[in-house]
């Protein structure tokens, strides 16, 4: 799963990029300006490291978020192939404004977050309405030719995307069935993206207080709240001097500023949580590996992301909350308790769930 980072000009978005991916790219790195760039964070997880201090295993896997970082947004990069066709090829969006005063830092205009959020949100509707225009007139020369059940219901659901899309709302508050998706899909729609606002603030010395109140601060709750979105806020300037520290120091930094955990790990946990994952884990001697799939994944499904093999020759899973058994102790105290089952393939999956699937393969 891909997330695209995005926004203005001077907004700190390829520093946070570099934070949380721990990329060193180099100022030549990004001599052009449009060029994408690729990283991989770990995305945190408390449940999986407590269960590798339960088995001691010779490898530990956490899931991981994968990001893009690409050029300052507008009308004009949106014109260029490249950079649009980067952009399309994301599955959510992390949209980066600007919320810190910082007079060396230039800025178009006063710092406004709902403006600069208003402003891209546009840029974004505006290339999907031009996609849906030149499909609506291919459409109607094709029904010319031939009205078949298919090209009518795709140029029914453009229409009203784009009398959507007229009205300035993003594709993503348009309500869709799961057949409408599927015939959009391949479209790849910039404003149907799942969107999180990132609020980068100024560093002060109450620092947890101002990120719990600055999304309402800045009157960013109403876009927070809308479907496939969200809203957070960090520091970028405290993260960078996090990001040169141990474990240690970084966490009496964090203490100081009456926080627990990095604006980074809330941002990696929530990209999560907002392209709709959740985890499953598989623990052993060899390998504690928490694995990513959609909530609402069958346990067969989940197999499958493990190996195809495994999916193909399912028979059972052995299944038990991460919880529960770090009570039980080990897989056969669990056992003897009852609380580790077998499921079947309709099993839906529950996040934090540790499987061990049974296979005849």
């Amino acid at each position: 799963m891909k997330t695209g980072i995005i926004g203005l000009p001077q907004v700190g978005k390829s520093s946070l990029f570099r934070m949380l991916t721990k990329a060193s790219l180099s100022a030549p790195a990004y001599a052009n300006p449009r060029e994408a760039h690729i990283g991989v964070a770990k995305v945190p997880d408390d449940r999986l490291d407590r269960l590798a201090a339960l088995f001691n295993p010779k490898k530990l896997a956490h899931a991981s978020v994968e990001y893009v970082d690409l050029g300052a947004i507008g009308q004009d990069a949106l014109k260029e192939s490249a950079y649009i066709g980067h952009l399309r090829q994301v599955d959510a969006l992390a949209h980066v404004v600007r919320g810190f005063v910082d007079p060396s830092i230039p800025h178009v205009g006063n710092i406004d977050p709902s403006r600069d959020i208003k402003n891209v949100e546009f840029d974004l509707m505006v290339s999907d309405l031009g996609q849906i225009e030149k499909r609506l007139e291919r459409l109607e020369k094709d029904l010319k030719k031939m009205r078949t059940p298919e090209l009518e219901k795709e140029n029914e659901l453009l229409l009203r995307a784009k009398s959507h899309l007229e009205s300035e709302r993003p594709l993503r508050e348009m309500e869709m069935t799961a057949e409408d998706k599927k015939r959009i899909r391949g479209f790849m729609f910039l404003s149907e993206k799942p969107i999180l606002y990132v609020l980068n603030v100024s560093e002060t010395t109450e620092l947890g207080k101002e990120l719990e109140t600055s999304v309402a601060k800045f009157k960013l709750n109403e876009v927070a709240s809308r479907s496939n979105a969200g809203a957070m806020a960090i520091c970028g300037k405290v993260e960078a001097e996090l990001a040169e520290m141990n474990d240690a120091d970084a966490a009496e930094f964090l203490s100081s500023y009456g926080l627990k955990e990095s604006g980074l790990v809330r941002l990696i946990r929530t990209t999560y949580a907002l392209l709709g994952l959740i985890s499953f884990f598989t623990v052993g001697e060899d390998e504690c590996r928490a694995w990513t799939i959609p909530a609402h994944t069958r346990a067969v499904e989940a197999a499958g992301a493990i190996h195809s093999d495994l999916e193909k020759h399912f028979i059972r899973a052995e299944t038990i909350a991460w919880d529960q058994l770090l009570e039980a102790g080990s897989e056969a105290n669990a056992r003897a308790k009852g609380t580790l089952r077998l499921e079947g393939k309709d099993y839906i999956v529950k996040d934090g769930d540790v499987l061990h699937i049974r296979h005849s393969g």
